[in-house]
């Protein structure tokens, strides 16, 4: 059994481990970083910490989020570091049997099959495993 805290972004329901994920936060105001790959959504105050957000939309090559729809940030730690990743909806801690854990669908874009470690089949919709350490790799 698999303890995995959700999230959406467009249309998909994504899970990552809940050992890796420090907390979740209301959006932040963060600042831009010129000359930063696409993907980083800026630089953010945590505490008087400096935190990195990745926008998850642009990381997996999805349609940006609308003008008027703030993001939500999963504060992960990866290698020691926190980073923040940009998602568009808070969902909820789920456990998921490891026998329901499949290879990627075939549906996915390329973009989305490289950070996705696979999928669980739930009663009512498929939960796609991110990678973390490939998703906030971003250089």
């Amino acid at each position: 059994m698999t303890q995995l805290a959700t999230f959406t972004l467009a249309d998909h329901l994504f899970g990552v481990e809940v050992s890796r994920v420090q907390e979740v936060l209301r959006y932040q105001p963060s600042t831009k970083v010129y000359l930063a790959p696409e993907a980083i959504g800026g630089l953010m105050n945590l505490r008087g910490q400096v935190v990195t957000s990745v926008d998850l939309r642009r990381r997996l090559s999805l349609q940006p989020r609308t003008q008027d729809a703030e993001p939500m940030n999963v504060v992960v730690r990866v290698d020691g570091e926190v980073v923040s990743l940009l998602v568009d909806q808070i969902g909820d801690v789920v456990d998921v049997a490891d026998d329901v854990f499949e290879t990627p669908p075939s549906t996915l874009s390329a973009a989305e099959r490289e950070l996705i470690t696979g999928a669980y089949k739930l009663q009512d919709r498929l939960l796609l495993a991110l990678d973390i350490d490939k998703a906030v790799d971003v250089g």
